[in-house]
């Protein structure tokens, strides 16, 4: 691609009001912004407010599991129909693009998803993202559309993700926007508000969370919000919001997507001595493993945690979850490759 991707990611809170209704001049605003940034990018746009656009319509909604998943597919075509309209006049189409954790999980599907955002692109049209709530079982749903959004962006090697908020970034304890951010750590965790917005399920742990994935594999996050006439052009020159400074990543795109199924459907917990020998490059041997947590098949990627629940990487497994159980005490039975583990 002769272009460098940016991935937008739109909260809930900030593109509608608590009665769900779309907020017309913030989504106005965006297409104008997205239209000249796409002269420069391609841009994939993750747009929440599909619930939030469709409960309205279900009688004393609760918000029980089915009934988001109702809400989100009567949302999801007004949502899209919004965009629709305000992207029109710059000469850009929009494609609404439904995606599922297997979109992710699986190297042939994640290809095929590749292919069709460049036909998107190719064609001026921006690719609106969501998950298919629909269908998405339980176990496998992603946790939000932050999560969504950083997968995308690993997976298609971006070089900058805006996650926009309405709390306009990462607040100190004066409630004072944080510019700039060079390694997140644990001093940051006393600023985090544990709360979302009433109307979102993400909040800015989760935001935190992912940021700190993405920015480890390479990419620039920035967390801002909408003020302004130029909100993302100012958030991309770290004049809004906070900015998230990445690491250097040398991983190769095979590595990359693999990382894009950091968040999972299973976990290896190793020991002590695992977590070295996985440091110097060594596979993962099933005799290292302390837990295994999940339910997931041989192929498919899985956190990789030591001792005290730290985030070490992901894998893939050679093994289902269950046989992986059944092999813990055996010697050199390997559990994943060198070649098919991803270190953060």
């Amino acid at each position: 691609m002769s272009k460098k991707v940016l991935v937008i990611k739109l909260g809930t809170a900030i593109i509608s009001n608590k009665e769900g209704n779309i907020e017309k001049n913030i989504i106005r605003k965006i297409a104008a912004e997205i239209a000249s940034l796409s002269k420069q990018y391609n841009v994939i746009l993750v747009s929440s407010g599909a619930v939030g656009s469709g409960k309205k319509f279900l009688h004393n909604y609760k918000g029980t599991l089915s009934e988001r998943k109702a809400a989100a597919a009567i949302g999801n075509p007004i949502l899209i129909q919004q965009y629709r309209h305000y992207f029109q006049p710059f000469g850009i189409t929009v494609a609404q693009a439904l995606c599922e954790r297997v979109h992710f999980s699986n190297r042939s599907q994640f290809l095929q998803l590749k292919e069709t955002f460049e036909t998107f692109w190719a064609n001026q049209a921006i690719p609106v993202v969501n998950e298919n709530d629909l269908v998405s079982n339980v176990e496998i749903k992603f946790s939000d559309n932050d999560e969504l959004a950083t997968l995308i962006a690993i997976g298609f090697d971006a070089a900058a993700m805006i996650l926009c908020t309405s709390a306009g970034g990462l607040l100190d304890d004066q409630k004072k926007v944080i510019p700039r951010v060079k390694k997140i750590d644990a001093s940051l965790q006393r600023f985090v508000d544990h709360t979302t917005s009433g109307v979102g399920l993400g909040g800015m742990l989760s935001k935190l969370t992912f940021t700190r994935l993405a920015v480890s594999l390479g990419i620039t996050v920035i967390i801002c919000g909408l003020s302004g006439s130029e909100p993302l052009s100012n958030a991309l020159g770290g004049t809004n919001g906070t900015y998230f400074e990445p690491s250097s990543s040398t991983l190769r795109s095979r590595q990359k997507w693999l990382a894009s199924g950091s968040v999972t459907l299973g976990t290896i917990t190793v020991d002590k001595g695992a977590a070295k020998a996985l440091q110097n490059r060594k596979s993962l041997l099933t005799v290292g493993i302390r837990e295994v947590d999940g339910k997931f098949i041989a192929g498919e990627v899985v956190q990789l945690k030591d001792e005290d629940r730290t985030l070490l990487g992901v894998a893939k497994s050679k093994l289902d979850a269950t046989l992986l159980r059944e092999q813990l005490t055996h010697k050199n039975v390997v559990a994943a490759h060198a070649d098919d583990i991803v270190l953060f």
